[in-house]
């Protein structure tokens, strides 16, 4: 009879830091590979525009972490501070902690600490806060086992050329989004919020790995009539190399809130 007892070797290799990892090779086995099955991608990022923690409890209870992220902002962090933030973390969700710091580079720095000490996912910042911000901030989670993404604020959705305008920038929105973009992804950052319009031309000249977080994400452009002006639907926001979809109303206001994250997930896989 066959010996069908299986032999392994401890495979040891430096990672790009320059540490030791091991793990358990199979020498017999061919069937046993350290190729992984592809996993769906699930775009979306809930954005939780609730005033208060028994509404957002509410509406999260009936959400599934497998299906999306979810994104805190600023009113209801002000409302709630750390422990709901650390209690959507403890059931299993990716939290983007939407904050958009915009400080001294160590305040910063250290704001993004703690992030990281709370199992916070993703962290933004304004990039026009500048590199050493930015580098300060990516030098202060680098020691992390699991460190947040830290993502930049390129030009806010709300705002069109004649917003740029008055606060003295006069060039187009998608030349100043590239501008910061740049200087985001040469100080450290993993990726920048730009609207869906600016996620192609980013994608070319920043390449595949960069993440694009994209809000102003609608179902229905045309019957758009909130403060987001730089919109797309899903489909066109993912052709058009955005990695993750801010959605917020189209999704917290929903009949079936579950249905849309599935759709929206299956366009992102099709």
């Amino acid at each position: 009879m066959p010996d069908l007892r299986f032999e392994f070797t401890l495979y040891c290799k430096k990672d790009d830091k320059g540490r030791l990892k091991t793990r358990n090779e199979n020498t017999m086995n061919p069937l046993i590979t350290d190729f992984q099955t592809p996993q769906q991608r699930t775009p979306v990022i809930v954005a939780l525009d609730f005033a208060n923690e028994k509404d957002t409890l509410g509406f999260v209870r009936n959400l599934d972490p497998a299906l999306c992220q979810i994104k805190i902002g600023k009113e209801l962090f002000t409302a709630t501070g750390r422990n709901l933030a650390e209690s959507l973390i403890n059931q299993g969700f990716k939290l983007f902690l939407d904050l958009k710091y915009h400080d001294i580079p160590h305040t910063v720095a250290q704001a993004c600490k703690v992030a990281a000490d709370m199992g916070v996912w993703m962290v933004d910042m304004h990039a026009s806060g500048g590199r050493r911000m930015m580098e300060a901030a990516a030098e202060a989670v680098a020691g992390y086992q699991t460190k947040p993404l830290l993502i930049g604020v390129t030009v806010l959705t709300s705002m069109e050329q004649s917003d740029l305008a008055e606060i003295g920038l006069n060039i187009a929105p998608e030349e100043q989004v590239i501008r910061l973009a740049k200087l985001a992804q040469s100080s450290g950052l993993d990726g920048v919020v730009c609207s869906a319009q600016e996620a192609a031309p980013l994608r070319r000249e920043l390449g595949q790995d960069f993440v694009l977080v994209t809000p102003g994400i609608r179902l229905d452009v045309a019957g758009n009539n909130d403060d987001q002006r730089r919109i797309m639907t899903p489909a066109e926001a993912l052709a058009a190399g955005s990695t993750y979809l801010v959605m917020g109303r189209p999704v917290t206001q929903a009949a079936d809130p579950v249905a849309v994250l599935r759709e929206v997930n299956r366009v992102a896989n099709a």
